[in-house]
């Protein structure tokens, strides 16, 4: 099918539409239905009738905006009328939620009158925290927003104007940096005097442009002082003063071309005549104003942006307006100001220039991604946008005095960062007490281009004091061709550095008893794997991530091998923390122990539980079979009920109980109506599963089929810190596991202490 059909499919699909909306109360019971409606609901409705701020403590209103529209100037369609627009507002309402985790209703207003439609909006401020004006044509725009912004006391924004200035502001931040060039000191010509055009260069002389140096053009020809012909106030503000009388006339010796007008209104010989390394936003949609290939073949040394997708530096309101929101909803700001804006765009141009995450490169099909040419401004699937974005608006609200709320901004990234999924909210935790006394941790496969990014974001993010083993020339090389400073970052080579005769010796008498000679052990410790073990077994480091490069039980080998077990069990496991719909769960066995006796169970299950405390969770645990509490007597079931007594016996504090079944131990329903007499009385937290073949199974498939989030595999009962990567993890999981083991180097430093 084509983009038609699919896109109507896509719509039509049962619901029609694009969202819905869902409780986020119980609403089960008679007790329930007293709450959230009659008669409890007038608790509420008292208070805020006292105090109208409490609106924000009761209702939805503080993460509620209104996508409102008169469908005059709908995307290209031009004015299509209120209904027809309505797909439009369900995705931009969408977006909010997607984005930043905003609720949006989308509002339809059938008029073109343009009182009309601001004595409509104004009635509705007692529902919205905010309100986005969308696809409303010009000059109409200008004086809608402007006069609901004097007489709303709630952020009031018209994404068309602003939200292309924003983004294509940013990225003409970053291009001036990467050509040399003074945003006060260049000529910028634009393509169109609608609403996006006006409110951009506006922007841009925020950001420092020269208003003089600002040329207009509309389908008239240049805007220039003295034209009679198609001019209105807004336009009249960028009337210059110049002898050029077309596009092409104004382009010549031009430094930046900002195209808001139609398709291949902008030819090469016109491209070819602007000045050196010219930066060229060429922004209509579909088709731009010029295509990218035309641009860059005509200009080899031009930076070059569009609205699409399918090119590099795709300029998005996606990028500006849920993250605006957020941060001006959180601090309950009266408006979106100057400010505001400016800070967002600062904000994009400063991520920009940050380490792109993996899963944003592979969600685009690209290899890499780095900041220059092709790569000016943050993609819109970047999840770092709302921890940048957000708190740079929400700060610039609180100094310039527009904000009701102020907010302790490292908290409020913390905040931020649970709303993209409670396994970063759980990780923060970790990362928290990392940060407090960052420990040594060597990774090794040091080369690796992972590796290496996740070394720089550990000292970026103060969480540990990375190693790298491999070649310091090919690390440092691949380093600079990523644009990574490895300031803070040690360099070892295990096969020149001074230790490796002692570390072979160490390795020797580790496993001279085990069948390694000698010259095998000087062998094994040119193997990054080997030397970082024997590194953390003889304190030189603190922890230690490798596995990239090796199947899984190759990359265990050498932890077992050298660093062994804890010296109070005997048995080394590996967990997994689950996130399912806001719930937090820990799997264990789920990567080491293909067998399992009651002793072991009983290990694995007290470690995971140690584990669950270093995440703030208190454990209750469920050994777990294909039997409830002695409902099939068998060899394997009785090996589960003796694990659970074992560990009531050695740690009497834990709440434990089984053998049961998973649904015993996750729905309270049958946990409680069926075995009163259970001994958890809330749903599990830590599941312990009877064999590795269960337990892998298991994760994978709520991984796959319920969208969970999973951080692993965690390896305990090590003796220090040690974890092995899946050979397909990202940089995230290496920070993950690295910030682990950093906690885990503090625990032990305090029990040694």
């Amino acid at each position: 099918m084509g983009l038609r059909e699919d896109a109507l499919e896509y719509h039509s699909k049962q619901p029609p539409g694009k969202w819905e909306i869902t409780p986020t109360k119980p609403c089960l019971t008679q007790r329930d239905l007293s709450l959230a409606y009659t008669p409890g609901v007038a608790e509420p409705c008292l208070e805020i009738q006292k105090n109208p701020e409490d609106a924000y403590t009761y209702t939805t209103k503080g993460n509620l905006v209104a996508v409102i529209t008169n469908g005059t100037a709908v995307l290209g369609l031009g004015n299509i009328g209120a209904l027809a627009g309505k797909p439009v507002m369900e995705g931009k309402a969408l977006l909010f939620k997607r984005f930043a985790d905003i609720d949006a209703i989308d509002l339809e207003v059938n008029t073109e009158d343009p009182e009309l439609f601001i004595q409509i909006v104004k009635l509705l401020e007692p529902t919205f925290g905010g309100v986005n004006l969308e696809d409303i044509k010009a000059p109409e725009c200008f004086y809608i927003e402007e006069t609901l912004k004097k007489q709303m006391n709630i952020p009031v924004f018209h994404d068309d104007q602003h939200g292309t200035a924003i983004i294509s502001g940013a990225a003409l931040l970053n291009a001036l940096e990467l050509v040399d060039k003074k945003i006060s000191e260049v000529k910028i010509v634009f393509s169109g005097a609608g609403a996006a055009a006006i409110a951009t260069a506006k922007f841009y002389v925020l950001l420092g442009a020269k208003r003089e140096n600002i040329i207009m053009c509309d389908t008239h020809g240049v805007i220039y002082q003295g034209r009679e012909e198609g001019m209105n106030p807004y336009k009249q503000e960028f009337a210059a003063k110049t002898k050029a009388r077309t596009l092409a006339e104004a382009l010549v010796d031009a430094d930046v071309f900002v195209g808001l007008s139609g398709p291949n209104t902008v030819t090469k010989e016109m491209v070819k005549k602007m000045a050196k390394s010219p930066i060229i936003f060429a922004m209509a949609n579909p088709n731009p104003e010029i295509p990218y290939p035309d641009a860059k073949a005509a200009r080899p040394d031009a930076l070059v942006a569009t609205g699409r997708s399918d090119f590099p530096n795709q300029v998005n309101n996606v990028l500006g307006f849920p993250f605006i929101f957020r941060g001006a909803l959180d601090v309950r700001a009266t408006q979106i100001n100057e400010a505001m804006k400016v800070a967002a765009a600062k904000a994009l141009a400063a991520l920009a220039k940050e380490d792109v995450p993996d899963s944003v490169v592979k969600a685009y099909g690209l290899e890499s991604l780095h900041f220059g040419p092709d790569y000016l401004i943050p993609k819109p699937l970047d999840p770092r946008v709302l921890l940048w974005e957000a708190p740079a608006v929400a700060q610039a609200a609180m100094e310039t005095g527009v904000a009701r709320v102020k907010l302790d901004l490292n908290k409020y990234r913390e905040q931020l960062e649970a709303r993209l999924g409670k396994s970063r909210e759980m990780m923060r935790i970790i990362i928290n007490k990392a940060r407090a006394n960052p420990k040594r941790i060597v990774l090794a496969e040091g080369e690796h281009e992972k590796m290496i990014r996740a070394a720089y974001q550990l000292v970026f993010e103060r969480i540990a004091k990375p190693i790298l083993l491999g070649d310091a020339q090919k690390i440092r090389e691949r380093a600079q061709q990523l644009q990574i400073n490895l300031n803070g970052i040690d360099v070892i080579d295990p096969r020149t550095d001074a230790r490796r005769e002692r570390y072979a010796q160490r390795l020797y008498e580790l496993r001279c008893r085990k069948g390694v000679a000698l010259n095998e052990a000087h062998e094994l410790i040119t193997r990054p794997n080997y030397f970082a073990a024997i590194m953390v077994e003889m304190g030189d480091a603190d922890g230690m991530i490798a596995g990239l490069g090796f199947h899984y039980p190759e990359g265990l080998r050498p932890i077992l091998q050298i660093i062994k077990t804890r010296p109070d069990c005997k048995t080394i496991a590996g967990a997994y923390l689950v996130t399912v719909k806001n719930r937090v769960l820990l799997f264990a066995d789920a990567t080491v122990n293909v067998e399992t006796d009651a002793e072991k169970l009983a290990e694995i299950a007290i470690l995971t539980a140690r584990l669950a405390k270093d995440f703030n969770i208190e454990p209750r645990i469920a050994m777990l079979s294909y039997s409830d509490f002695g409902s099939v007597r068998h060899a394997r079931t009785e090996r589960v009920r003796q694990a659970v007594e074992i560990v009531r016996q050695r740690a009497p504090e834990l709440i434990i109980d089984g053998e049961m079944q998973a649904d015993t131990a996750l729905i309270p329903e049958i946990l409680n109506g069926g075995y009163p007499f259970n001994r958890l009385k809330e749903p599990a937290n830590v599941l312990i599963f009877p064999n590795l073949e269960s337990g892998n199974i298991s994760y994978k498939l709520v991984q796959c089929l319920a969208n969970a989030e999973v951080i692993g595999p965690i390896l305990i009962g090590t003796r220090k810190p040690a974890y092995v990567l899946q050979r397909y993890h990202e940089v995230k999981d290496i920070v993950n596991l690295a910030a682990m083991a950093v906690v885990e180097a503090q625990k032990l430093e305090g029990a040694v202490k």
